[in-house]
């Protein structure tokens, strides 16, 4: 018997408590434990007297068991989940396929084995304004598909602020076989070139610091760099090694010069006559199938009294590299103009006719081009229709490299 009259039986199941008033029948001979010897109407009323405190007791722990499961179950969701995040599957490894003819690749991407994953990665950065420092300049911006990935139709690119580069945007593909970037050859991995101009303040103007954190607010970035990268941190490396990834997956090489190598079509009569004429005058700095050897050469260009660009010796420091630029390819020249490194020419013809009649000499000319090549204008024409020949429409229309 407890004080205030409250009492208690054992059950067999546990202590159920009551008040001693509510069984006025019987008299207690023990204080351990109740003798019941006379209340007529003890089990008429009992259910009724435990009853408010057996539910009491049962509200109770059911509102415990409902504490317990509201704590277990998103608890075991958030383990669950994290589990299912860390057991990234496999990446799906891609290798270059390089194309008939071509050589082996001078690239070899060390460190950053291609993935589809990663090139899809690097796609969508490749198109998003996120790398830039207000939005509007991703690397499309100056590198646009349907000219090869150069800039279309325009001397120099756009950056930050209004600002213009100084110098014209190279296209971007058959980028495996190139030892160095730039038209100036300052770069030797395009890993490392693709810092260049997220940070050039002409150019994309950000800091990866900015970058990163917009890519860390990004839900659907965090999950793709996560899965590429097998961690949940983003840094500034694995930024360059998605654009990487992208950028030198960008082959070129189905254009009707491609088609006629391997025997499924003919050229017309001007575009033989023009194709002679290449071997002849051009194949020498320009060899097949890359229609490069990304040496760097004085052409003869005068110098741009604005630009003042002096070319590898910028880089190097050397007199002798005075002038010199990095050879171009000529694969998709006819639609990605305009040309040479500051973009001066805006046609095939006015790039012809310096080599013919517009070579400045100088102690860096290129031996081969001191007297000038010598075109009549209808080899010109025969010419240019030849270089039309090394467009490759697919690669320029393919949706895989367009905007994701």
């Amino acid at each position: 018997m407890e004080d205030g009259g409250w009492g208690m039986v054992d059950d067999g199941w546990g202590m159920t408590y009551f008040h001693i008033s509510t069984f006025p029948h019987f008299h207690i001979s023990s204080f351990s434990h109740f003798h019941i010897f006379s209340f007529p109407h003890f089990f008429s009323r009992l259910p009724f007297a435990v009853c408010r405190l057996t539910l009491h007791e049962k509200m109770k722990k059911s509102f415990t068991i409902l504490l317990i499961l509201a704590v277990l179950i998103p608890l075991s969701w958030f383990i669950g989940s994290c589990t299912r995040f860390d057991r990234t599957e496999p990446l799906d490894y891609v290798t270059l396929d390089i194309p008939d003819g071509f050589p082996a690749p001078v690239q070899d991407f060390a460190g950053n084995r291609f993935s589809r994953e990663g090139i899809e990665l690097g796609r969508r950065l490749f198109y998003d304004g996120i790398l830039s420092k207000d939005g509007n300049y991703p690397c499309s911006s100056c590198h646009q598909q349907i000219a090869g990935f150069g800039t279309f139709e325009h001397d120099r690119s756009h950056g930050y602020n209004n600002s213009h580069t100084l110098r014209n945007a190279p296209v971007l593909f058959n980028l495996a076989w190139q030892d160095k970037f730039h038209w100036d050859g300052a770069f030797s991995s395009l890993r490392e070139e693709a810092a260049q101009p997220i940070t050039g303040q002409i150019e994309m103007a950000e800091t990866f610091e900015n970058v990163i954190r917009k890519l860390k607010n990004d839900g659907a970035y965090r999950i793709m760099f996560r899965r590429v990268f097998q961690t949940a941190d983003i840094r500034a490396e694995h930024i360059q090694k998605a654009l990487e990834q992208f950028t030198g997956s960008l082959i070129s090489a189905n254009s009707k010069y491609d088609k006629f190598k391997r025997g499924e079509i003919n050229f017309t009569s001007d575009e033989q006559a023009g194709y002679v004429l290449f071997q002849q005058h051009c194949a020498s700095c320009h060899p097949e199938p890359l229609f490069t050897d990304y040496s760097y050469r004085n052409i003869g260009l005068p110098v741009d009294n604005f630009l003042n660009d002096y070319g590898k010796m910028m880089v190097t420091g050397l007199s002798s590299d005075s002038l010199k630029f990095k050879v171009p390819t000529l694969r998709n020249v006819d639609i990605s103009s305009n040309y040479m490194h500051d973009g001066r020419f805006n046609t095939i013809q006015q790039v012809l006719n310096h080599y013919r009649s517009g070579i400045q000499q100088s102690p860096t000319l290129e031996p081969a081009l001191i007297g000038g090549i010598s075109l009549t204008t209808t080899e010109a024409g025969q010419m240019i229709r030849f270089l039309r020949t090394l467009t490759d429409s697919s690669f320029l229309i393919n949706p895989a490299l367009s905007r994701p």
